[in-house]
């Protein structure tokens, strides 16, 4: 545990966010690196964001378990790439969002990828707060493929086998210049893209409590104007919106299907950046069942888990395969105060290597 923990205060003091390029490299490295010689490291990059992949030595397999872990984190003050170890928590920015739990999968990869009577990988990507495309997607796109995929994303030995789909929009609404002390001559955008916004709300306001429905975040919003002493011509506000399954007007839809309808309720134009479809796994698939057991042989529930937010498994659900979250303890992530709760580090250790031993 103490090498470990030397490890995760040198991965976290990292700042590997997706503006700087060179940090992305040096996460990827120090985690590869701690897997050891013996190992085939299989190097990709897409659009500028580099990922590798670990198995035996050997031709790549069609894998039977694929262990995968992101190492890029969302932007965040300085002090937060200073890592503080209190209370039995690893305080910073990634420790819970999930480079502990990189580490922790790099050793029992380490321990197990020769001993498993099956082809065992390790994917290691840099672009997962980003939308993944780059990452676990272009893996795939390149033939990279797995029968049970284990993310190891903070759960506190949960499993997790239902995320909401990911969707980021714009709208964007025009209107005429005019002076503002004659706002009658003119028609105002930010009116306009406000009154757009509302719509969008009446339709998915946001829930007074944790709720399984889609929900919309404003995100940004902004306008070309510069002057206070005129009417706005343009205003686009940026939305993130996140899905269930049974949101049918989302669930299921294309990009051009989604633009319509969201055309239609909003008023204003719309453009889709980015579409994700909402992941699920089979609860009663053999690998769910021996995780459960596994995580309960190590002292905790292994109770099922549905998650709001959205991630890479959604790329090797939308191809029939299973994907479920399983990591250590943990909160804050993308906040202040972001934390990895040590305790849970040992367990989860144990029961993800039990887990892989009772695969078949």
């Amino acid at each position: 545990m103490e090498d470990l923990l030397d490890a995760a205060v040198r991965l976290v003091a990292i700042p590997s966010t997706a503006d700087r390029p060179e940090r992305l490299r040096e996460a990827l490295d120090l985690v590869a690196d701690r897997v050891g010689p013996g190992f085939t490291v299989q190097r990709f990059s897409s659009g500028g964001k580099p990922s590798a992949l670990l198995y035996a030595a050997g031709t790549r397999p069609a894998f039977r378990v694929m262990l995968n872990a992101h190492l890029d984190v969302v932007p965040a003050p300085e002090e937060q790439f200073r890592p503080v170890v209190r209370d039995g928590r690893l305080y910073g920015r990634g420790a819970q969002d999930m480079k502990v739990a990189a580490l922790v999968m790099a050793d029992v990869f380490r321990t197990l990828a020769r001993e498993v009577p099956y082809p065992l990988g390790l994917q290691l990507v840099t672009d997962e707060e980003v939308g993944g495309y780059d990452g676990t997607g272009h893996q795939l796109d390149q033939g990279v493929t797995a029968g049970f995929v284990v993310i190891g994303e903070q759960s506190r030995l949960r499993v997790v086998t239902e995320s909401k789909g990911i969707l980021q929009v714009r709208l964007h609404a025009t209107g005429t210049a005019a002076h503002a002390a004659y706002p009658w001559l003119g028609d105002n955008a930010v009116l306009r893209l406000t009154a757009a916004l509302g719509r969008v709300l009446d339709r998915y306001p946001v829930p007074a409590a944790e709720a399984w429905a889609t929900t919309v975040t404003v995100a940004r919003v902004e306008t070309g104007n510069r002057a206070v002493n005129q009417v706005p011509a343009d205003a686009t506000a940026w939305l993130d919106i996140r899905f269930p399954a049974g949101d049918a007007s989302l669930a299921g839809r294309d990009v051009a299907d989604i633009a319509a309808h969201l055309r239609e309720l909003a008023g204003v134009e719309v453009s889709v950046d980015s579409l994700g479809a909402p992941h699920h796994a089979d609860p009663g698939s053999s690998e769910v069942l021996a995780l459960q057991a596994a995580a309960r042989d190590a002292g905790y529930p292994g109770d099922l888990l549905r998650k709001h937010g959205a991630a890479d498994g959604r790329f090797y659900s939308a191809r029939g395969i299973d994907a479920v979250i399983f990591g250590p303890g943990g909160d804050g992530q993308h906040g202040p105060d972001e934390y990895a709760d040590l305790a849970t580090v040992e367990p989860y250790r144990a029961a993800l290597s039990a887990f892989l031993r009772a695969v078949r």
